[in-house]
Parts: C-alpha cells; sequence; structure tokens
C-alpha cells in the first residue's frame, strides 16, 4: 500500500506543487482513507519529501552506476548524459515533480532533500569534473551539466513558438549531441595548455 500511495502521489504533486496537494486529495487518488494514509507516512510533508526519494531513485538512481565504473571519464559521462536525457524525454510527471522542488521556497525541505536524495548522485558528478577539470569550480561545472540536459525540456512547452525551432531539436539524441558538444568544448577549453579539441562523435543511448 506504501509504494501505491507514493506512485499514485508522483503525478499529484508533478502538476500541483507540494502546496496544492492535500492528504484528502491523495488519499482519493489512492482510493482509500485519510486515516490510512497516516498509518504510513505521519504527514503530508513526509508523504511529498518520500514521493521526491521514490520518484528520483526509481528514474535517476540506475544511472549512478554509469559515473561510478571504471573507463575513461568522458566516455562515463556521455553515457550518463545519453541516459538522463532519455529519461527526461520519457518522464514527464518526473520532469515537472523536479521542477516544482527547485521552486520550493523551504529550505528545510530543500536541506533534506539535498542530504538525502540528491548528495549522493551530485558527488559522483562533481567527481566526474574534477577528472575533466581539476582547475574549475566542480560545484558550479555540475550544476551548469545537469541546466545543459534540463533545461530544453523545461523550455520545450514555449520552444516551440521561438524562432529557429525544429522539430527533430526534441530528439534525445540530437540533445545529448548539443549538450555533449558544448560539455567537450567548454570543459576541454578550460584547462590551460590544451589546445585541441577531441571531436565529438555520435552517441546513441539505450532506450530506458
Amino acid at each position: 500500500m506504501r509504494e501505491e500511495i507514493l506512485d499514485a502521489s508522483v503525478p499529484l504533486f508533478a502538476m500541483y506543487g507540494f502546496e496544492g496537494v492535500s492528504m484528502r486529495f491523495i488519499a482519493a487518488a489512492v482510493g482509500v482513507t485519510p486515516a490510512a494514509l497516516y498509518y504510513h507516512f505521519s504527514d503530508k510533508e513526509q508523504i511529498y519529501l518520500d514521493v521526491v526519494r521514490h520518484a528520483f531513485e526509481g528514474r535517476i538512481g540506475p544511472l549512478k552506476p554509469l559515473l561510478d565504473g571504471g573507463g575513461e571519464p568522458w566516455g562515463r559521462l556521455e553515457a550518463f548524459v545519453a541516459r538522463l536525457t532519455h529519461v527526461l524525454a520519457k518522464e514527464e510527471d518526473f520532469r515537472r515533480l523536479m521542477q516544482w522542488v527547485m521552486l520550493d521556497v523551504d529550505e528545510r525541505r530543500q536541506q533534506s532533500l539535498a542530504n538525502c536524495v540528491f548528495g549522493d548522485l551530485f558527488d559522483a558528478l562533481c567527481k566526474i569534473a574534477g577528472e575533466l577539470a581539476p582547475n574549475q569550480d566542480a560545484h558550479l561545472l555540475v550544476i551548469s551539466m545537469i541546466a545543459l540536459v534540463v533545461y530544453p525540456f523545461e523550455t520545450r512547452p514555449v520552444g516551440r513558438f521561438l524562432p529557429g525551432y525544429q522539430r527533430q531539436q526534441e530528439d534525445p539524441e540530437a540533445i545529448t549531441r548539443h549538450v555533449v558538444g558544448l560539455l567537450r568544448n567548454g570543459l576541454g577549453a578550460s584547462d590551460e595548455g590544451k589546445s585541441q579539441q577531441r571531436p565529438v562523435q555520435g552517441i546513441r543511448a539505450e532506450q530506458t
């Protein structure tokens, strides 16, 4: 029942955010009484935090081994970007939920999510950034990497009506090639003494 509650709550918080969802709303979506919710969760905030963890670990958690594995760091980062792009293209509710998370003004909830949900993946990305550009600010590099992947999806609703839009720009593989190209050129140029850039290779990610 707890898993059913979490699964049913993902689209609710994705559509309305933390403030727009009530315990009664969740109970109605699951088909149980509000009292049944309190058997599994102490309050709405606990449901929200557990929903974010449930959604994030279920969709992004399996990608972390791509960063932790052996091999050349560029290959590991590119594999991660490719798989992440496909996940975001497929999981609309997850994308919307993450947008609400970023807009949440409650610092206590944000700190809890940073420590318990996002921290491990962010740390793994920081280690990759440190390998690729040891003289740069790893934290800012990771923020920029994530933004490069996520922003094309966040801006899609209005981007379709802006000059230069082409439908193929929504293709996950096209986004992957674009992001990887920017990362290679940016990170490769950030280290002094590196005058030659590796060419960007086409990437075909396994569909998730």
